[in-house]
């Protein structure tokens, strides 16, 4: 909280005018005292204190610690972004207590051993301790459960889980009073969204969806600058991973995911930021995919290569006004493509256009090592040390993200706001991301069923159609 007022009180002067101070104002608080003077800060009298907040990270892998398999991603994210960017602020003093809860309580002791190495040692002795859930010796898949149990109401989670866990996890501890941070997608099923809003409403929780390319500078400019280009018009996106990523997801992927939740939800949430302050929303979607590749790699039958969403958008007050939207995603790029995520976006309004190419920034490095020219993203998350020696990635678009989550959990806890003035602001909570999961829910059923699938909005309820 920021002080209204500082006052520089000289040491003779001190106890009168200390204890007036006091009586008149009971917010006073003494910053510092020293010779000849004592510096006093007053706050705003009913000023909320904001309390670092304890926040337990569901889900170790890649996201959340970069270590898959063994060892370090061979992604972009080698030391992950959730824990070291909750471990920066719990030096920063915004986070307290950090617990992790798995699957398999046997891989803590390597995973400490990878934080330690990469991340405690590199980083100025950065703190990376939490505690563990299940136990060391143990597997339990409902570990969740007795972790969030052992929380307080207002404490926090981060869901790094597959898709179809999101909605039972989150459940769980909105019905004890936890804040939860969702990985993108949020669920899978729009009456599972509607229904997990209904009780975060409800329970007064703070429900936050980590859709982090919202905080991308290039993202969030354009957003702002479509407001001035008048009505949409059209919309194509396209987001795409090598073939290599499969290794990571092939406990999952085609089983309870698919291509589209994983990357079409960036896009899509983007487009929809962009236009539904102008008024748009989604009508109907048809989808479309393509499949051999990632079969070819050992992923099941129903592993798809490709999936693309053809969407028809509506202005809500006039009929007449329509825009469509493609959005395609893939996780069968080229294993040596150079980037990691191929990303970019062209947006046609009736007064303008945008293309945003977040691929290739001007920054490329060539590697012998690698053996070719490779394209990194430091906007995202920048791991590169300070002068000191400190992580100094605060920046990066992936670390915001999740600092937002922090910030509004603490706003809350703390009575400064409530979830609805989150709401408000824009932010990718709960309540403003409706639309993603209509149109990803709609997009594979529009696949499994070959049809059209058409999206009803009816006040506040959502419902396909």
């Amino acid at each position: 909280t920021a002080l209204s007022f500082i006052f520089h009180i000289y040491a003779e002067a001190v106890p009168p005018i200390a204890t007036s101070i006091r009586s008149s104002y009971p917010s006073a608080l003494v910053i510092s005292s020293f010779t000849p003077c004592l510096v006093v800060g007053l706050y705003p009298a009913g000023s909320a204190t904001m309390e670092p907040l304890n926040v337990l990270m569901i889900g170790t892998r890649e996201y959340t610690t970069g270590f898959v398999g063994g060892g370090a991603s061979g992604s972009d994210k080698k030391v992950g972004v959730v824990g070291l960017t909750l471990f920066d602020l719990r030096r920063r003093g915004k986070v307290g207590q950090l617990g992790m809860v798995g699957v398999n309580g046997t891989k803590f002791p390597a995973i400490r051993e990878h934080l330690d190495k990469n991340i405690t040692q590199v980083y100025n002795g950065l703190d990376t301790s939490f505690a563990s859930f299940p136990a060391n010796d143990t597997t339990d898949p409902d570990a969740y459960k007795a972790a969030i149990d052992a929380l307080r109401p207002g404490d926090a989670i981060t869901v790094f889980t597959p898709d179809s866990t999101h909605y039972t996890i989150a459940r769980y501890a909105v019905e004890r009073g936890v804040h939860v941070l969702l990985t993108k997608p949020a669920v899978k099923l729009l009456a599972d969204h509607q229904d997990l809003l209904r009780l975060a409403r409800a329970r007064g929780v703070y429900v936050f969806v980590e859709h982090h390319k919202r905080f991308d500078p290039a993202y969030s400019d354009a957003r702002f600058k479509a407001k001035a280009l008048g009505d949409f018009n059209y919309f194509y996106a396209y987001m795409s991973q090598p073939k290599y990523q499969l290794e990571t997801f092939k406990s999952w992927a085609g089983r309870e995911s698919d291509i589209s939740y994983y990357l079409n939800s960036h896009h899509v949430d983007i487009c929809d930021s962009m236009v539904r302050q102008l008024g748009y929303l989604p009508v109907k979607v048809s989808a479309s995919s393509s499949k051999g590749v990632a079969t070819s790699l050992g992923c099941v039958d129903e592993t798809e290569d490709t999936i693309s969403l053809l969407v028809t958008w509506q202005r809500r007050d006039d009929a007449s006004k329509r825009a469509v939207g493609v959005y395609t995603a893939s996780w069968t790029a080229p294993q040596r493509a150079g980037v990691h995520t191929n990303q970019y976006f062209h947006y046609l309004a009736s007064g303008g256009e945008i293309r945003v190419d977040q691929a290739r920034r001007g920054y490329d490095v060539a590697d012998d090592a690698a053996g070719q020219l490779q394209w990194f993203n430091p906007f995202y998350m920048r791991y590169a040390p300070d002068e000191d020696g400190n992580f100094n990635g605060q920046t990066g678009y992936g670390y915001i993200s999740l600092e937002k989550f922090v910030d509004g959990c603490r706003a809350v806890n703390s009575g400064a706001e409530k979830p609805e003035d989150l709401d408000a602001k824009g932010l990718p909570t709960l309540g403003n991301t409706i639309a993603t999961t209509a149109i990803l829910e709609a997009g594979r059923r529009s696949i499994d069923e070959a049809r059209e699938v058409a999206i009803a909005v009816e006040g506040d309820e959502w419902k396909l159609v």
